[in-house]
């Protein structure tokens, strides 16, 4: 054994081999993936490391495309009376001039599988179990090396697997796993190294050790992509854009500005979640938001701004009340509920009044408020809860891009918003869309946060297999 554990990655032509290495890579660049046979024609390697360590390294190889032929000619090449083993069988068919020629691919295998530890051998189970898979395996088997069956493509309705399972079994394979390079099962990379340390304990540390390093680096890229997520949300609800109370047409190309922001601040959310998975701009494609006709601020005086006025004004604001009633008077556009928190700024602190006072000055000269209703709210929470989940069950081998439309999500469609969301309402300087600065602000890093917490915990839950 060297110093780094050496798998190879073999098989029949066009059955997932480098699908399964970009999968496990989390590369989607790594070699060539394609729907014709024979993609792979030279062995290419790549490490998984830790803390900078490569731990292990994986090679991908040819396809096998003549097997029953070269199980013939390999058994063709032992004399009479010679009693060679597996090995020295192969070691004869590598010098000869047929390894160099007919079997070229071939050779490149049982080179490289000669000089590892271990191998994949990765099936397609919607395949039939044929002869030349049998003679495949034969051959391998000669190499003397520990062979772990990988089952593909499990989850496709045509799958064989069971007639594969027997097939192996009868091979004296009794160890396999199945893992889907496309759309890869929750803990099904621990599996697979697990059911590899059953096969070569001297590395179960090495591999127990990769196992850990993985599943941390996993639950990390959940917390970052839910940070994003909560970043995305609190910014859209705490957009407000002031919007002169004049023609319909300044109104509309409002809305329409509003609408070219929110597009453009998910779609950056959504190029970083990409990134964080490691996946490309093409891996996705975003329907437009439903039509945004935009809202009509009504709630100045909302739950949050009531509780944050009456920390402030404390005794002022019941002595300010009364004052407000005549100021309802003279707009005739606020509730008697507005007039009295307006009253309460009359009576109350300086620090409220430079808060909220260049809001009410803009509905005192007919200047209105644009801002993001709940139904697109709720429609950006879904999207990227349900783009989250698609990421984390994509294999690097994926050709066909998720389509993020507007999924129906139970707990955004019929239960209210997270109280961060509603928090954040009262908060316009809590927006990116705001300018610069906005991070800053106090009290936002706290309601993105509790809304990241609650986004991964909504996530496990519904992660976890029903009782």
């Amino acid at each position: 054994m060297t110093d780094t554990l050496r798998i190879a990655v073999v098989g029949h032509t066009n059955t997932g081999k480098t699908s399964l290495i970009r999968t496990l890579l989390r590369d989607a660049g790594f070699g060539d993936v394609s729907t014709r046979p024979g993609t792979t024609r030279h062995v290419e390697g790549a490490s998984l490391l830790v803390d900078g360590e490569a731990l292990v390294q994986l090679f991908d190889t040819p396809g096998m495309e003549d097997a029953i032929a070269l199980l013939e000619y390999i058994e063709g090449l032992q004399l009479p009376g010679e009693r060679l083993d597996g090995p020295e069988r192969v070691e004869r068919f590598l010098a000869s001039a047929e390894a160099r020629g007919r079997f070229e691919q071939e050779a490149k295998v049982l080179r490289q599988l000669l000089a590892s530890d271990a191998a994949f051998f990765v099936v397609d189970v919607r395949d039939p179990v044929l002869a030349k898979h049998r003679d495949e395996l034969t051959i391998l088997a000669a190499c003397a090396r520990p062979l772990l069956p990988v089952l593909n493509f499990v989850a496709r309705p045509e799958s064989r697997e069971a007639a594969w399972r027997e097939a192996l079994a009868r091979l004296g394979l009794h160890a396999q796993v199945h893992f889907d390079t496309v759309l890869p099962e929750q803990g099904g990379e621990r599996r697979l190294y697990e059911s590899l340390a059953t096969l070569i304990h001297a590395q179960r540390a090495r591999l127990e050790r990769l196992i850990t390093a993985h599943e941390r680096e996993a639950q990390r890229r959940r917390a970052s992509a839910a940070r994003l997520v909560a970043d995305l949300l609190v910014d859209v609800a705490a957009t407000r854009r002031s919007v002169a109370n004049g023609p319909q047409e300044e109104i509309t190309r409002a809305i329409a500005r509003l609408r070219e922001d929110l597009r453009r601040r998910e779609q950056a959310c959504v190029d970083e979640l990409l990134r964080l998975y490691r996946f490309g701009p093409d891996d996705v494609r975003t329907a437009e938001l439903p039509l945004l006709d935009g809202r009509w601020e009504q709630d100045l005086f909302s739950a949050e701004i009531a509780r944050t006025l009456g920390i402030k004004l404390g005794k002022g604001a019941a002595a300010g009340a009364a004052v407000g009633v005549g100021i309802d008077l003279m707009t005739g556009g606020l509730t008697l509920g507005a007039a009295a928190a307006l009253g309460a700024l009359a009576g109350g602190a300086a620090q409220a009044v430079q808060q909220l006072g260049g809001r009410l000055a803009g509905m005192l000269t007919g200047q209105r408020e644009l801002t993001v209703d709940d139904a697109v709210t709720r429609v950006l929470a879904t999207r990227q809860q349900s783009l989250l989940r698609a990421l984390e069950g994509r294999g690097h081998a994926a050709l066909t891009p998720i389509e993020l439309d507007n999924p129906e999500v139970r707990r955004w469609r019929e239960r209210p918003l997270p109280e961060a969301i509603v928090r954040a309402r009262a908060h316009p300087e809590w927006s990116s869309l705001a300018g610069a600065g906005y991070a800053d602000r106090p009290g936002r890093e706290d309601r993105v946060a509790e809304l990241a917490d609650a986004l991964q915990l909504e996530a496990a839950a519904q992660a976890r297999p029903a009782s």
